[in-house]
């Protein structure tokens, strides 16, 4: 590629120069291409371990004038190709421009001009591309492509100098680390290591420090472990592989591909040898971390973050903290945690004002909101870019979420002020437009549902439901005679006056300062007349339902009436969600209840419906509206409890992994006795997974439900750490799972709220006991309070640091589990062993996803489908399909290699969809490696047979037609048999049909039974597809040992089967004159005409045909020269010619075809000759054999058995089809040491 031009003093010191004019020279680094000695060894060397300008170009062109000692490098290249590519561009266009000038230095001037126009040219359409990256990154990102072979789809995201443990010894070289692999490479002293692993691969990540490894990363996969070390930095390196391998983890559970976020704020510079995407990921991470700190939604982008201080009133003080500016809110977080947080949403920003700076408070910026709340920041460093940011991001704020929010009461607060007051205040500050990053717009259904003309709008739902406007609790209370509770109505009262108090000194709302305050409140139980509302603001769902105004109602509409997988589930689950709570034993509490959880499951159909749902939102259906219910649905599914809901319940599996852990670290002893017992794993899924509501009574269960939304995951694991160590004696002693469950159980079940008001609820879950003396019951507030001394020290960062090592070990061992099902399924129908099964599913899943990320003919979507069992789950296309069968397929055929795949492909694919299941797969493969001689040749005549080329459906209806028309006659038998001993009588008629609909119930499972095909009823070949059979196994016995000896075997075989073919025409054309019915149409031939006359003269044009289009496989540049010039010539000729053998002997002595004529065409080939030269040799439409034929006429030939009947290993296949993982070999100075021969 072309470069700045940049002066180089010593132009032969490591170099080589191979080509000279009076302006250029054409230089090649010593190390590569031939020759070199020891110094190239050490160059060579060098240039890996040293970041040098050198290392990635093996050759340059410097621009030199006569007497100057000077010169200027203005091209690189990394071939011998590129860098020609741009020497001959300099010999036509420069040199005899540069002859004319008589100044050195104007030629100089001229030639760096030049360069410099041909790079901002190239520049322009990098631009074009949104390449942002750096030409040294370009320059290594290339270098990575060419060393492991990875095409133009995978990314460079990051690259480091490290060194690689190889047992003992650390190998210098580089890191780099792509979107989808982790590669290494070294070269020292002509010893070279290349690595490559799949993220997807990875089964631990771990940083660690030992003293044979001082700070080392340790990346693990099933089989290996890997150890780099000497980092730069090497806690920037490991927080890019963990983000690096969450991703590819992501991919496992969702099968879609990684893609840039394009609505990420753009950096102000290009960072030196930084990645457009490394920055991405950076901002990735910045976006998590901000999102989950303020429970904001995943389309929230983070547009950069401040110091500064906040007054606070209730303090009466200066909080020192960060501001965060994103698309759609202000937040405050003090530097001391839980000291003070706020969240100011801009629909709810009135003011943004600049006040007057003073020593005392330098720098302040006041934002008022539509409640009359003002916001003091100070301390800013740059406010007026921060005031430009917030006042561009107000006006894109969206009108329709003013128009229509102005109109939603928000925490019982009206909003009076519109959206044109706001906007005259911003002009009057002075605040001009300018184009920003548009927020990110959910991809949420905008528009109402289409319903016929006749049919109302609101069908399932609308605003006048009692569960529209109030919770469940609310509606069954209001009607219940007030009963006096005594100190419990007290108690309950002061919670009220007391959260009255904190919201009038606080603030109400979303613009509420959260403090250590509120924590304390939360402790203390939410009152039930506030929870909904409290449940709402913690979580976040309080923002996300006010920008979407209507959004329920119109999902509802849109999701209701559909009948699937979810639907069905969500049906069967209704009546089992709290049916001890008499808000959900009628119609109306169970209707609410349907509602939400099916437009939940419209909404996410990747979730679709989990059980334990159905617990969680009848609770909140108890306190909430249904579409306040539903938000907090979605906060909980997708953002505070990640992937716990899938059909795998993923991130149930990843917390329980952590608590395992926290166990161990917190309480070592009981961890290991109850490991022995395996009660972790068993016990914690459903604590999780339904927030303790399962397991717990449900007022008990209510107040952690409180403390969660506000504290979030840590609050459970906390609870659980003082569950297990409140029962720790009675554990150690249990001597069995059982014992230790029935502790537990008792234990939650008596845990008890003494302080609600509400009527108790009996708890359904098993009251277990043990002798007479009823159990302590156990104060919950006590236990929170135990919770919070013994294990308050969690911090949020840690946990979600635990969940990466957990993850990565969960869906690892779940794709492990996942390949055991298949195999267990598949194995009986499959003649390959457990290992090969396991090792085929392994290359067929890597493909699959390999698909994902470099592209395919198919979508991710339609290629996966986990609603379908596992072995049917994953699919492959017909490229991916050639690619696996050209490796692991038993028959090579060299450039028929590709036909025969694509053949066997279509064969697979049953449903025609374009894509083929790895039961599908294995099918086609067991066959030709362990089916005997009978099955393999059954298999290479389908592939030459219509039903590989042609619909399916139509095999089908043929064969269903001939079902119903062979069953026909004992049918109607049967009834009339029965008609008559009835003499009509109507009861006997009813019988009979009774009899006549069990007859089709047998008939039809029979016919859904799996029939073994026979030989009999394949169909049969016609002569032009005989002669593409013919060709297949010439291909197939081009590389055998035995090559010579099977070509006059397949010779003889097939001048055999031309004989039985004619033979066989006479008889079918013989038995059309005496008009004999046939099962399928034939055409017309004249018998008497030409035809019978030349009789003999078709079966020798037949033979011909053969001789031809075998000549046309194996021989056509070596034939006789009149074999082809008459003909005009093949199509394929000379493609491939270097299979010379005894072909054409054997074609003259079996076949007897020694004169082939100058009129013979071959078929499919077009020909000089006249029409009436070429009638003579086209394939005759009433030639035909049977597979019994060809069969026969097979085993007449010992060597063709023995080759068919020989035992193929797949596992050499596989092994050489496998991913390369390490490679370590002796290289000498050759090209580019042979970069080109290493791939993955």
């Amino acid at each position: 590629m072309w470069i700045t031009p940049e002066e180089v003093l010593l132009a032969n010191a490591l170099w080589v120069s191979e080509r000279a004019n009076p302006f250029f020279i054409l230089q090649r680094r010593k190390g590569h291409g031939k020759g070199g000695g020891f110094t190239g060894l050490l160059v060579g060397t060098l240039d890996v371990v040293l970041d040098s300008s050198a290392r990635v170009a093996p050759y340059r062109i410097l621009h030199q004038t006569g007497d100057s000692q000077i010169f200027w490098s203005i091209a690189c290249g990394t071939s011998r190709k590129e860098i020609t590519e741009h020497w001959e561009w300099l010999e036509a266009n420069l040199l005899q421009t540069l002859s004319i000038f008589d100044n050195e230095d104007d030629i100089t001037t001229f030639v760096k001009g030049k360069i410099q126009g041909i790079m901002a040219e190239e520049n322009k359409s990098l631009l074009a591309q949104d390449d942002e990256d750096s030409g040294k990154f370009r320059e290594a990102e290339l270098k990575m492509r060419k060393l492991f072979g990875m095409p133009e789809e995978e990314k460079l995201v990051n690259y480091y100098s490290c060194s690689y443990w190889k047992g003992r010894v650390p190998r210098q070289g580089w890191l780099y680390l792509t979107v989808n692999h982790i590669c290494f490479y070294s070269f020292l002293l002509g010893k070279e290591v290349t690595l490559v692993v799949q993220w997807t691969d990875v089964t631990q990540l771990e940083k660690n420090a030992t003293l044979l490894f001082p700070e080392s990363v340790r990346v693990s996969t099933r089989g290996t472990q890997h150890f780099f070390s000497m980092f730069l930095n090497i806690n920037d390196t490991f927080k890019l592989m963990e983000q690096l391998a969450n991703i590819a983890m992501r991919q496992l559970l969702d099968n879609e591909a990684f893609s840039a976020d394009r609505t990420l704020p753009k950096p102000c510079k290009t960072l030196k040898n930084v990645s457009a995407l490394k920055r991405d990921l950076d901002a990735r991470a910045k976006n998590e971390r901000y999102r989950a700190l303020f429970r904001l939604t995943q389309d929230e982008r983070l547009d950069g973050h401040t110091d500064c201080t906040l007054w606070t009133p209730f303090a009466k003080m200066h909080v020192v903290g960060q501001m965060f500016v994103s698309n759609n809110y202000i937040c405050f977080a003090s530097r001391e945690e839980d000291m003070c947080q706020l969240i100011i949403p801009l629909r709810e920003v009135s003011i943004v004002e600049k006040a007057d700076s003073s020593s005392v408070l330098p720098s302040p910026l006041s934002i008022s909101t539509k409640n009359k709340t003002n916001f003091l920041f100070a301390n800013l460093k740059d406010r007026d870019f921060l005031v430009q940011r917030i006042s561009d991001f107000l006006q894109r704020t969206p009108e329709r979420l003013w128009s229509e929010g102005d109109q939603l009461p928000l925490s019982g607060q009206s909003v009076s002020q519109s959206f044109s007051r706001w906007s005259r205040q911003l002009a009057d500050l002075g605040l001009s437009q300018q184009e920003t990053p548009s927020p990110t717009t959910p991809t949420f259904p905008s528009s109402p549902p289409s319903l016929g003309s006749g049919e109302p709008l609101h069908r399932y739902y609308s605003s006048d439901l009692p569960t529209a406007k109030h919770g469940l609790l609310h509606i069954y209370q209001k009607d219940a005679p007030e009963e006096e509770m005594g100190p419990k109505a007290a108690k309950e009262k002061m919670k009220e006056e007391s959260w009255n108090i904190h919201f009038f000194e606080f603030g109400r709302g979303v613009c509420m300062y959260r403090t250590s305050k509120t924590r304390e409140l939360v402790l203390n139980g939410i009152p039930e007349s506030l929870r909904g509302e409290l449940w709402l603001l913690f979580s976040g769902a309080q923002n996300e339902m006010a920008t979407h105004p209507g959004y329920y109602a119109e999902l509802v509409e849109q999701a209701m009436g559909r009948c699937n997988l979810a639907t069905e589930e969500i049906e069967r689950d209704l009546h089992r969600s709290m049916p001890e709570h008499h808000a959900f034993q009628n119609e109306m509490g169970i209707a609410a209840l349907r509602r939400v959880l099916t437009a939940y499951a419209y909404r996410n159909p990747n979730i679709g419906y989990c059980q334990a749902m159905n617990i969680v939102t009848s609770v909140l259906l108890l306190y909430c509206t249904e579409e306040e219910a539903f938000w907090l649905l979605v906060a909980l599914c997708e953002r505070m409890l990640p992937d716990y809901y899938n059909t795998r319940v993923v991130g149930a599996l990843v917390d329980q992994g952590v608590f395992e852990e926290l166990t161990r670290e917190c309480l070592p002893l009981l961890y290991e006795h109850m490991q022995d017992l395996g009660v972790i794993s068993t016990i914690s899924l459903s604590w999780f997974l339904t927030l303790f509501l399962s397991v717990m009574p449900f007022h008990s269960a209510v107040l952690l439900v409180d403390c969660f939304f506000y504290e979030g995951i840590k609050l459970i694991f906390q609870v659980s750490l003082a569950v297990l160590h409140a029962n720790m004696e009675q554990l150690m002693a249990s001597n069995d799972e059982g014992e230790a469950m029935t502790i537990l159980g008792r234990y939650l079940d008596n845990v008890v709220n003494k302080q609600t008001v509400s009527p108790p609820i009996p708890h359904l879950h098993a009251l277990l006991t043990s002798g007479d003396e009823p159990p302590p019951e156990i104060d919950v507030f006590e236990l929170v309070k135990s919770s919070y001394e013994k294990f308050g020290s969690l911090r949020a960062d840690v946990i979600e640091q635990m969940r990466f090592k957990q993850r990565l070990k969960v869906i690892q061992s779940l794709e492990d589990t996942a390949k055991r099902s298949v195999v267990r399924a598949i194995m009986t129908d499959s003649a390959f062993s457990i290992e090969e099964l396991e090792d085929l599913y392994v290359l067929f899943k890597a493909k699959h996803i390999m698909s994902c990320y470099w592209g395919a003919s198919s979508t991710a979507t339609e290629r996966h489908d986990p609603s379908l069992p596992y072995l049917e789950q994953y699919r492959i296309d017909p490229g991916q399909f050639g690619e696996l069968f050209s490796v692991l397929g038993p028959w090579g055929c060299g450039v028929h290699t590709a036909t025969l795949s694509s053949r066997l492909f279509r064969l697979l694919d049953q449903n025609k969809d374009g894509l083929i299941n790895f039961k599908e797969f294995v099918t086609g493969l067991s066959g030709m490696y362990h089916g005997d001689m009978t099955e393999k040749l059954k298999i290479l005549y389908k592939l030459h047979l219509p039903p590989a080329l042609c619909p399916e459906e139509a095999e089908s209806a043929l064969e269903a037609t001939q079902f119903f028309t062979d069953d026909d006659t004992p049918e109607g038998e049967e009834v009339k048999e029965a008609g008559d001993s009835g003499n009509g009588d109507s009861e006997d008629k009813k019988e009979e049909k009774v009899k006549d609909y069990k007859y089709y119930l047998r008939m039809w499972a029979k016919e859904k039974e799996p029939k073994k095909e026979t030989i009999k009823d394949l169909p049969r070949m016609n002569q032009e597809q005989f002669i593409e059979l013919c060709k297949t196994l010439y291909n197939m016995f081009s590389e055998d040992p035995l090559e010579q000896e099977l070509y006059h075997a397949i010779a003889t075989v097939a001048s055999l089967l031309l004989r039985i073919g004619e033979v066989g025409k006479k008889f079918t054309n013989n038995g059309a004159n005496k008009k004999v019915l046939e099962p399928q149409p034939q055409p017309q031939p004249s018998v008497d005409g030409p035809e019978k006359e030349d009789s003999n003269g078709e079966g020798s044009s037949a033979q011909s045909l053969i001789c031809k289009a075998l000549a046309e496989a194996q021989l056509e540049s070596v034939g006789p020269p009149g074999a082809t010039s008459g003909a005009g010539g093949s199509d394929e000729e000379g493609k491939d010619d270097t299979s010379v053998s005894s072909y054409s002997v054997v074609s003259a002595g079996e076949l007897q075809c020694e004169d082939i004529a100058d009129d013979t065409v071959l078929v499919g080939c077009g020909g000089n000759g006249s029409g009436d030269r070429r009638r003579g040799s086209a394939p005759d439409a009433d030639w035909s054999i049977t597979f019994e034929q060809v069969l026969a006429s097979m085993l007449t030939e010992p060597v063709l058995v023995d080759y068919f009947e020989r035992k193929r290993d797949i596992l050499a296949k596989m092994a050489a089809c496998k991913m390369q993982r390490a490679v370590e070999r002796q290289t000498s100075s050759s090209s580019d040491h042979e970069l080109a021969q290493l791939s993955t």
